[in-house]
């Protein structure tokens, strides 16, 4: 190829995107800036034009419209390439569970929204943590989990009800097959691309909407005759999940299950603030840590703004198509955890003082490693 060749090469591989960012709530706000600077970092290096605009949502947004999810900041998402956000919640909400405007219902109306029905939660250990978990090294050595949990289903959208006298409630947990099906062919796609094998993980010996989910993967699994599929009760996969990470390679769910799951996955990582999740459906992307908005540090410099980072990684990668670049951005991540670089949340006892960094400074140390 020669040098005319070469450019011109260069030149179609140039994306223009436009990105919004919804910081959120607490610590969103501090570790959605390093989230975005890498991304600005990435685009100025492989010259992408990347233009930036910004919303509110969640606790924010009620104080400032009274809306959780301002219908501006709606239209915003519509229209643009993909959304970074930071977090959502606010502890007055938790201490008034009869609040009837909540944080989380701008969370849940978004998803819904932008038809996002697939979250894709990858639990991707690196070496130099693995004293920061509290289970054994030898245990966790290797492990490299993709979850695919569906996102616009399940008992979070059924109906609610609550009596008069107030001493009964309910929650409608129910599934349709096409919800099933969208996600099972994604995780299944995944899988190929991976060690090919897949765990679906349900309760299908006492729930009816896990027989449907556990009927329909069956039929779904056909189609994909080079996958290993496995069927697991929840209860059993939060058990091996501790007891023998390594088994699973991806782990496909229903939105309660995989919300709990995930959760405990963290700890595998040794902390939610290393953890990146990537919301899909057919149009725009939305990629956020799993971490909450942990008001009790928010402000403070102290929150751990890598799993934000990795959430740009994943935006590169899934709804951009750029994978070095995506790949460059994971490798700075482990090239500061390599020299040692600790947030509080993932230093430990033997972790020198003047190694452990604030929110500002660990950002910046993967910054510097973008060459």
């Amino acid at each position: 190829m020669n040098t005319i060749e070469i450019l011109h090469s260069k030149i179609i591989n140039l994306m223009k995107k436009n990105i919004l960012v919804i910081p959120g709530d607490g610590i969103g706000q501090e570790v959605t800036i390093w989230g975005k600077k890498v991304l600005e970092k990435i685009g100025q290096k492989y010259g992408h034009e990347f233009s930036f605009d910004e919303a509110i949502m969640g606790h924010v947004a009620i104080e400032a419209t009274g809306n959780p999810l301002p219908d501006e900041t709606l239209e915003k998402a519509k229209s643009s390439d993909a959304i970074l956000f930071g977090a959502i919640g606010h502890a007055k909400y938790d201490n008034d569970p009869s609040a009837k405007v909540r944080p989380e219902q701008g969370l849940l109306k978004i998803r819904k929204e932008l038809g996002l029905y697939a979250n894709l939660r990858p639990i991707l250990l690196f070496d130099e943590l693995l004293d920061a978990s509290s289970l054994k090294p030898e245990v966790l050595k290797g492990t490299d989990i993709l979850f695919f949990r569906e996102l616009t289903g399940d008992v979070y959208f059924g109906e609610k009800n609550r009596s008069e006298d107030n001493n009964f409630a309910s929650d409608l947990m129910n599934y349709n097959r096409y919800e099933v099906e969208r996600i099972a062919h994604k995780a299944f796609e995944a899988a190929r691309t991976r060690s090919k094998k897949l765990c679906s993980v349900d309760k299908a010996n006492v729930l009816e909407t896990s027989r449907l989910w556990r009927e329909v993967v069956q039929e779904i699994a056909k189609q994909y005759p080079d996958v290993e599929t496995e069927h697991m009760f929840i209860d059993n996969a939060a058990m091996q999940l501790v007891k023998n990470p390594k088994k699973f390679d991806v782990v496909l769910t229903a939105n309660l299950f995989g919300d709990i799951l995930t959760d405990e996955a963290s700890q595998i990582a040794g902390s939610m603030g290393m953890l990146a999740s990537a919301s899909i459906g057919d149009g725009t992307g939305f990629f956020e840590p799993i971490h909450g908005s942990a008001h009790d540090i928010a402000g403070q410099n102290k929150a751990n703004p890598l799993a934000s980072i990795l959430s740009a990684a994943l935006m590169l990668d899934i709804s951009f198509g750029l994978q070095t670049e995506a790949k460059e951005v994971t490798e700075a991540v482990a090239a500061a955890l390599k020299a040692g670089w600790r947030t509080g949340d993932i230093a430990n006892a033997n972790t020198p003082a003047d190694k452990i960094l604030g929110t500002q400074e660990m950002g910046a140390q993967v910054l510097e490693f973008i060459k």
